[in-house]
């Protein structure tokens, strides 16, 4: 299978590097990231979506049809700005009619405004009038076209009307477009049977890793006595899977699998001791599997653990106290306990990369630095709003059991005076601030230094996992079962063919 594998990427490769027009090459770079196997061409990739930008005033090819220009613009302007790379949004002007409204005749176009929809929601702060505008027109469409739409195109609106393309873990993503590409009938055999096979190749490392971790977390949970705590390696594991993705990422599963779970566990004193004992076992392990050069890395770690146990302590301190704290002295606490922040070394802590597949590091020294910076980056800072806000508006609906503390919505309530519909509106407003945030820091024209990128795109994964984990207001890390045909997808169910 191996030998296949690189048989079929030199073909794929030459494909990027022969693309010559722009509606080509974004559809190719699209098919490649969707099936979650543009790892093997981060070289060639860059240099096709350079060549994308360069050809920004060109006309379109003769060969291109009037009806695929609005899908071909938006899924242009989609994957240059998830590549960091600067490009306007008043591309989307042409499709607009003179009274700056879309022309009602793109209101049928599905493949079109799922692009448009998809693209909007790279949105960064200060572009609220125009792209909000684009995705209430996009998104008003599509819903009118439900139930009219055929195979896959049927599930790919839904999919997005849940959670846009842009904010999609992308292994969750491949899980159902490896099926759904094979109906198109446009669809390269070579690339095809190439992510047929690497998805087999590393489902088969993932159960491997699994095994492993499964027998760690039994040993653990039985010898600590953990009957209390949330007992979800698996899920953990899926989540890791979701933002590590491929051979040379295990040693990051591994590690931030273990570390995610036992930060999630609210231990009890009298089982604190030996959990500790163990936390410091798993650590000195931890460090051992670094190379010399990596192992200051784990200062790194441990002490963002240190501060996130400060803040633990904090919101018991409250929760015991009966504390009301005021919306904004919550969010500096609760964004930081939410986890987020302290996963950010953590995220770094066992890649090993080194700028392969022709992309840069990102386990840098400067990403460590930048990573645990006070005051917080304004990605991680981003980050842990939307996992609180996310959070927060899961757990109102769902109830709270009553040792819990206030939450950022009943804050919102007592400091406003308003009903808990208008709080929890507020708050996922403030969750849709902050990916706006996270997508301008993406960009080159954010504040980010470029070389960082590689390690803001890793927080970025998490922060994909955070829209899946509580969709639709649930709770998918308490409440496991929700999560439960997922993880039968990624690692039982045979891939069909049609």
């Amino acid at each position: 299978m191996r030998e296949r594998v690189d048989q079929l990427k030199s073909q794929v490769r030459c494909k990027l590097s022969k693309a010559k027009s722009m509606a080509y090459t974004v559809m190719l770079v699209d098919v490649l990231e969707r099936l979650h196997i543009d790892d093997h061409f981060r070289n060639e990739i860059t240099e096709a979506l350079q060549h994308v930008l360069l050809l920004h005033h060109e006309e379109h090819d003769d060969s291109v049809a009037a009806v695929d220009l609005l899908h071909l613009e938006s899924l242009r302007f989609r994957l240059l700005r998830q590549h960091g790379l600067w490009v306007s949004v008043d591309v989307f002007d042409k499709f607009k009619d003179s009274t700056g409204c879309f022309r009602e005749s793109l209101s049928t176009d599905a493949r079109g405004l799922l692009s448009l929809y998809n693209a909007a929601h790279l949105a960064m702060p200060g572009e609220e009038v125009a792209l909000d505008d684009t995705i209430a027109f996009s998104r008003r469409s599509l819903k009118s076209l439900q139930g009219k739409l055929g195979s896959p195109m049927a599930e790919q609106v839904s999919r997005a009307l849940d959670i846009p393309l842009p904010r999609t873990p992308k292994l969750l993503e491949t899980m159902r477009y490896i099926t759904e590409y094979e109906q198109e009938d446009a669809h390269d055999g070579v690339v095809l049977e190439l992510a047929r096979l690497d998805f087999k190749l590393i489902r088969s490392l993932y159960l491997n890793e699994l095994k492993t971790l499964s027998l760690w977390w039994r040993q653990l949970y039985d010898s600590v006595k953990l009957s209390y705590a949330r007992d979800r390696l698996v899920e953990s594991y899926f989540w890791s899977c979701a933002i590590f993705h491929g051979e040379k990422y295990s040693r990051s599963r591994i590690i931030f699998t273990k570390v995610w779970d036992k930060s999630a566990v609210s231990i009890l004193p009298e089982y604190l001791r030996i959990f500790y004992i163990k936390l410091l076992n798993d650590f000195d392990e931890m460090e051992d599997s670094l190379e010399p050069d990596e192992k200051y890395r784990m200062s790194y770690a441990k002490t963002t653990f240190k501060q996130m146990s400060e803040y633990y302590l904090r919101e018991a301190q409250w929760s015991s106290d009966k504390y009301m704290p005021s919306f904004t002295e919550h969010l500096d606490i609760s964004l930081m306990s939410s986890g987020f922040p302290a996963m950010a070394p953590v995220r770094l802590l066992g890649v090993r990369d080194r700028g392969s597949c022709g992309g840069a590091a990102a386990a840098t020294k400067e990403a460590f630095e930048w990573a645990t910076s006070v005051p917080v980056p304004a990605l991680v800072r981003a980050g842990g709003e939307l996992a609180r806000f996310l959070n927060d508006v899961a757990s109102y609906r769902i109830g709270k059991s009553g040792g819990d503390m206030a939450s950022t919505v009943e804050c919102y309530m007592a400091e406003r005076g308003v009903g808990g519909g208008e709080a929890v509106a507020a708050v996922a407003a403030l969750a849709e601030r902050a990916w706006r945030t996270i997508n301008g820091e993406c960009a080159v024209v954010g504040t980010m230094d470029a070389a960082l990128l590689p390690a803001a795109r890793l927080m970025v994964n998490l922060a994909r996992t955070v829209e899946v984990i509580y969709l639709g207001g649930r709770d998918g890390y308490t409440v496991g079962g929700d999560l439960k045909g997922l993880v039968t997808n990624l690692f039982l169910d045979p891939l069909p063919v049609y």
